[in-house]
């Protein structure tokens, strides 16, 4: 457990620029200049959106752990622990991505309307999980945007024990730490190690442009074999009718 979590503001909120940038690429994009990077495992599995056509969203890990629940720790009673999701909730910056670890679990809700709407209140991004949530039209009325694998009515102590935040964690098979970058649109939950940020900003931007301009050359009826990918004689005409474009990943 974590009995002293560090204070809400020791998690730096991503720039404007940064937030821009992030916010203008598709997980899709992220995910291949990840793989060009050899990070195959960062598709948050679980993760989809409760409600179609919720904004992108990019922002911080505030990371949060359950494990299966035990009987006399996963009580009503242990809500007003100071080791409790309600706790959390109050350390959580303005800003950050809630990634909660339930461990896949579909039949117990680990969030319900009262504590989306208390996150929402707080200035909280959004709600990422590999569990479910309860209360689905209350949560859905809080305007939280909340990515999950769908909805159940039992609570959380019902199936789990929550017992940490700002922990490493596994959340749909995905190794999340605290400060690590998520990135969520209708694709899912992708993340983006802290140390490459910087990288993905830079780079990000180019791979949609290309991925923009092959689409139009599609679209206008080329065949695909030295177009996608672009072979030497497509990367010139490429450059010609973009300018000089950053350097490829």
């Amino acid at each position: 457990m974590n009995p002293n979590p560090p204070p809400a503001d020791a998690t730096q909120p991503l720039s404007p620029a940064a937030m821009d940038t992030l916010c203008s690429v598709t997980t899709a994009t992220i995910t291949t200049l990840l793989l060009k990077k050899g990070l195959r495992n960062v598709w948050l599995r679980g993760t989809q959106p409760l409600r179609p056509g919720q904004p992108r969203v990019a922002g911080r890990a505030f990371t949060l752990r359950f494990v299966p629940a035990r009987e006399d720790l996963a009580t009503p009673a242990s809500w007003a622990s100071p080791i409790s999701t309600r706790a959390a909730i109050e350390a959580m910056p303005s800003g950050c991505i809630a990634v909660v670890d339930a461990m896949g679990v579909q039949d117990a809700g680990i969030f319900g309307d009262i504590l989306c709407a208390r996150m929402a209140r707080r200035g909280v991004a959004a709600l990422v999980t590999d569990g479910v949530v309860r209360d689905i039209a209350g949560v859905l009325g809080t305007g939280l945007p909340v990515w999950c694998s769908g909805v159940a009515a039992p609570p959380s102590v019902a199936g789990l024990t929550f017992v940490a935040w700002q922990q490493p964690i596994a959340c749909g098979g995905v190794a999340v730490f605290p400060d690590d970058v998520v990135v969520i649109d209708d694709d899912g939950a992708v993340l983006i190690p802290a140390a490459l940020l910087d990288e993905v900003l830079k780079l990000a931007p180019e791979q949609e442009r290309q991925e923009g301009w092959i689409m139009e050359q599609v679209q206008q009826g080329a065949a695909l074999p030295g177009l996608y990918p672009m072979n030497e004689a497509t990367q010139a005409r490429y450059r010609a009718d973009v300018g000089n474009p950053a350097p490829k990943a």
